[in-house]
């Protein structure tokens, strides 16, 4: 139940159908939750490396958090500290494996900011509502939608990274514009992202998906990880420029300029325009700052 499918339905722009989209708004929908569960030796076979140094890394690497990986090899499964995901069908999961059926898919990132409370310094949440729209169509189409829900927060960083980068990105000398909007990132965090997309395209795997008709992302990353395993990608959907708020085009301008699929909507994108996007101006001046000390 959305306020965006509420809106849809009252404009027109989706048609209530009384069996997957009510006149409410509301959708019929199945949901399904997954928590990453590691088979070790499966897991270091994908990674073409050995069970022996995946346990060593991993012990290393979580400051020997879990010592039964060095000291109890007899145990092959692992419970990693990630997030897991939640996976949002519309329409007959059985037709997922039938290629002539249309699929509709998008594998979104968590962004709370966004998606639950609505900030428009990103384009999260008007791209996931438009995917389930999409979604909602294909299902009254006779195919079926997909939405896979992860929990990587801030590109994995985490939400206090996150909005570390948001202040560093408002304050900055300048304003917040698209030619600097990943070295923030790294500016704050030393790296731009940190999510981990090899294991990604797994839960559509596990649905059965073999080629995917209506792809509705632009990222460069998911649509290698996911097109690497053997699925099929027919469309890839970019964002409408319309549901782009004015100060996410910092956000949509650098993220076209370093390789996602412009599609139709942001051709163009150069170095000149990348320069020239500037979002909304933080108002949060030194005086001001020197007041809150003295206070």
């Amino acid at each position: 139940d959305l306020p965006e499918c509420r809106e849809a339905v009252r404009t027109g722009r989706l048609k209530p159908d009384g069996k997957v989209l009510m006149e409410s708004g509301q959708s019929v929908v199945a949901k399904a939750a997954i928590e990453p569960v590691w088979y070790l030796p499966e897991v270091a076979r994908r990674f073409q490396t050995t069970e022996n140094n995946l346990r060593q890394s991993i012990f290393r690497m979580t400051n020997g958090m879990y010592p039964e990986l060095i000291t109890r090899p007899d145990i092959k499964v692992f419970l990693p500290p990630i997030g897991g995901l939640t996976i949002y069908i519309w329409g007959d999961p059985d037709t997922i494996p039938d290629e002539d059926i249309e699929l509709t898919c998008r594998v979104h990132d968590e962004c709370n900011g966004s998606d639950v409370f609505g900030s428009d310094i990103c384009t999260c949440r008007p791209y996931l509502t438009h995917a389930i729209e999409e979604c909602i169509k294909t299902a009254q189409r006779g195919g079926c939608g997909i939405v896979i829900y992860y929990r990587k927060e801030g590109r994995s960083l985490g939400e206090v990274t996150k909005y570390l980068v948001y202040n560093t990105r408002k304050r900055q000398e300048g304003g917040d514009s698209a030619d600097r909007y990943f070295s923030c990132t790294e500016q704050v965090a030393g790296v731009q992202d940190t999510r981990f997309q090899a294991l990604m395209p797994d839960p559509l795997h596990y649905l059965g998906v073999t080629k995917i008709h209506n792809f509705i992302s632009m990222s460069d990353m998911k649509y290698n990880a996911i097109v690497s395993t053997g699925i099929k990608i027919v469309n890839r959907v970019e964002i409408p420029a319309d549901l782009v708020p004015d100060d996410a085009k910092v956000e949509i301008t650098a993220k076209v300029f370093h390789g996602y699929n412009a599609g139709k909507a942001y051709q163009g994108i150069d170095e000149k325009e990348l320069k020239k996007t500037k979002g909304r101006e933080y108002g949060y001046n030194e005086k001001e700052e020197e007041t809150a000390k003295s206070n």
